[in-house]
C-alpha cells in the first residue's frame, strides 16, 4: 500500500502544479488589460483545466488516505 501513497502524492502534486498554472494564466490575462469579453473568454478557457486540476488533487489525496488506512 505504500505505492498507493506515493502515487497519490504524485497525483496531488500534479494537480497543484496545474492549479498554479491556471492561476498564473488568469493573472497574466488580468494584467494584459483586456476588455471584459476577452478576459471572460480567456477565463472560460482556463476553467475546465482548473476543475480538472481540482479533481486530480482530490483523487490524489483520496489515494493517499486509502493507502494510509490500508497500510
Amino acid at each position: 500500500m505504500q505505492s498507493l501513497v506515493y502515487i497519490g502524492a504524485l497525483l496531488t502534486l500534479a494537480g497543484i502544479a496545474l492549479l498554479l498554472w491556471c492561476i498564473a494564466g488568469v493573472m497574466k490575462a488580468r494584467k494584459a488589460q483586456l476588455s471584459d469579453e476577452e478576459l471572460r473568454a480567456r477565463i472560460q478557457k482556463v476553467l475546465p483545466l482548473n476543475l480538472a486540476a481540482l479533481g486530480l488533487s482530490a483523487l490524489g489525496l483520496g489515494c493517499v488516505i486509502a493507502g494510509v488506512l490500508l497500510g
